[in-house]
């Protein structure tokens, strides 16, 4: 066994576990991409902005036209999708609460021919392709305009029209009644229970933007439930309040994995209206919506939150630097991804015309990048966007700022225990072929088990690292069959190599590595297993029950990865070599 592998190893399961532990995002190798970053895209279904193109596709062209987007967004280095699942009070998904979508089908209320559930394949070709599927629902809006007789038989406008507002032409749910609460969380949380989603997500309407000559008729339901006499503005950011603390406590008690997040609009408030506010002088989320996105973080109500910064590097008024400092230093230990405005390449606007410079939005990405601590990732708005490949946008994706693999950022408040380690790791070779097979591990202290594999490579002269993903050979989805296996054709005749596999759960905590060498010269491949490090036990287990809805008192304000065909090739079996505890380990950890 060359020195590199046979000394390294604990040198690479020490920097894994220290890296997860102790330095986050902004530990890695000088000048190395981010190993961990979201990266996302928004999927629209209302008005058929992104997905399906067309209310008249069939099941097939549908099931076709999706797979094909995730194809692209796969090579453009997307790890994750926000699709919209509840456009307007209907359903992209089976439900007996509301209407299937007329975006998906045609009509309000009718059923997809041939029948067919969409959600669960829209999850799990999402999962296939190593991506999260975040669901996201419109919480308020009910129909985009307020002719009621189109509205299906089953809309719950049907059943209680006192719970809706007509506004410019639309129809809203009353974010002040208390059963409207309830009854958005008993939709939402039908979802979590019954789908295999990694999160539940809300975008920027809650109260409408304000329209001149416009006024929300709420006055009845502000003097009936109004018990801590607020005024007006102060009781609409409650019944807002209310809504995501409620929400983000029964998802968390339903499944403890899935994530809630929000997307506000960019800017919460300018200090001209609150010292704690940004220096711009836009439109407010605070006071114009409603959405008091900052208590939101500062509560821990939301996983991660998703400003959407849809303005450029030059736009005065609403700075993309200025805007990016500002959620920067106001995330509240909260995930904080930023929402890219991709759709303003199309633009010709004279307002802010560096949206035509082709260098903007990487110089966006970038921007991000220099907050490593504080900014996980981006989002772009919307998939069909990326996929025009405008000013070479997705290019410039592919071939730099995205080129290598992200894992997506972990979030130790919801689990920090990581999977247990692969096992019977089996490595063969047959010319350019490096071929690895191995076994998932047991469940974890905490019952979870891993979802995907990470197989990094190294070469002679290179001392390996975790926290650089230009050696990250592949992400494995852990197959239906338990048998994960990867090939590689990049690996180069006569050159040795070491391979170190972890295992990575469903919120993305990383297990000690196994390791395999090509071991030139030697018949017998060994495979070494990471020291046994206990885990801690989780704070509380997996909620396999179904909860009431809960609702508390009002708030105050590259190589190819395949499965390997049979083949006559000898292998040989890794065996397994279980290093001594203590040690370095030992001396740093305490253990």
């Amino acid at each position: 066994m060359p020195p590199l592998l046979s000394t390294d190893f604990r040198a690479f399961f020490f920097l894994l576990t220290l890296c997860g532990l102790l330095c986050g995002p902004a530990a890695r190798s000088q000048n190395a991409p981010p190993k961990r970053e979201m990266r996302g895209v928004w999927i629209a279904s209302v008005e058929n902005i992104d997905w399906p193109s067309r209310r008249s596709l069939t099941p097939d062209q549908q099931r076709r036209e999706y797979t094909q987007m995730l194809d692209t967004q796969k090579k453009n280095g997307i790890n994750a999708v926000f699709v919209q699942i509840r456009p307007a009070a209907d359903a992209f998904y089976q439900s007996d609460l509301e209407p299937w979508s007329k975006w998906l089908t045609g009509q309000q209320g009718k059923a997809p021919s041939p029948a067919y559930d969409p959600l669960p394949f829209l999850i799990d070709e999402a999962h296939a392709r190593g991506m999260e599927f975040h669901a996201w629902f419109n919480p308020y809006r009910a129909s985009l305009d307020s002719v009621t007789s189109k509205l299906a038989a089953n809309h719950p406008y049907r059943q209680h029209p006192e719970w809706f507002l007509r506004y410019s032409g639309k129809l809203l749910f009353n974010p002040g009644l208390p059963e409207v609460r309830n009854y958005i969380n008993k939709v939402i949380l039908d979802v979590v229970r019954r789908y295999d989603i990694d999160g539940v997500h809300f975008d920027d309407y809650f109260y409408p933007y304000p329209e001149a000559g416009q006024v929300i008729r709420d006055e009845a339901a502000f003097q009936q439930h109004n018990p801590d006499q607020l005024k007006l503005a102060d009781w609409r950011r409650q019944n807002v309040n209310t809504l995501v603390r409620d929400l983000h406590t029964n998802i968390q008690s339903t499944k403890r994995w899935v994530k809630f997040g929000i997307s506000p609009f960019g800017v919460w408030m300018n200090q001209t209206s609150n010292p704690e506010g940004s220096n711009s002088a836009a439109f407010e989320g605070y006071s114009g919506l409603y959405a008091d996105a900052r208590l939101w973080m500062q509560q821990g109500w939301v996983d991660y939150i998703l400003p959407q910064l849809y303005w450029s590097t030059t736009f005065k008024v609403a700075s993309y630097p200025v805007l990016l400092d500002w959620w920067a230093r106001n995330r509240f230990d909260r995930h904080l991804y930023i929402g890219q405005g991709a759709y303003r390449i199309f633009e010709t606007s004279k307002r802010d015309p560096s949206w035509r410079d082709p260098t903007e939005l990487p110089r966006q990405i970038r921007l991000n990048r220099s907050y490593p601590t504080q900014v996980g990732g981006s989002v772009f708005f919307s998939s069909k966007s990326l996929v025009a490949n405008p000013l070479h946008v997705a290019d410039t994706l592919r071939q730099n700022l995205f080129r290598y693999p992200a894992l997506v950022p972990t979030m130790p408040w919801m689990d920090a225990v990581p999977p247990r380690p692969a096992q019977n790791l089996v490595l063969t070779r047959t010319g350019r072929a490096v071929t690895l097979f191995w076994q998932p591990g047991p469940a974890a202290t905490d019952g979870d088990v891993a979802r995907y594999f990470v197989v990094y490579r190294f070469g002679p002269g290179e001392t390996p690292a975790p926290d650089d993903p230009r050696h990250i050979v592949a992400l494995v989805p852990r197959p239906a069959n338990n048998q994960p296996a990867l090939v590689d054709t990049t690996a180069r005749p006569g050159v040795e190599y070491a391979y170190y596999i972890t295992a990575v759960d469903r919120l993305h905590n990383e297990s000690p590595p196994v390791r395999a060498s090509t071991g030139a010269g030697s018949p017998v491949l060994v495979a070494q297993a990471p020291p046994v490090v206990p885990t801690p036990a989780p704070a509380a287990p997996p909620v396999a029950s179904t909860p009431p809805v809960r609702s508390g008192p009002p708030v105050a304000p590259r190589p190819t990865i395949s499965r390997p065909a049979p083949n006559t090739t000898s292998k040989t079996k890794v065996k397994m070599k279980k290093r001594k505890r203590g040690g370095l380990l030992e001396r740093v950890f305490g253990r």
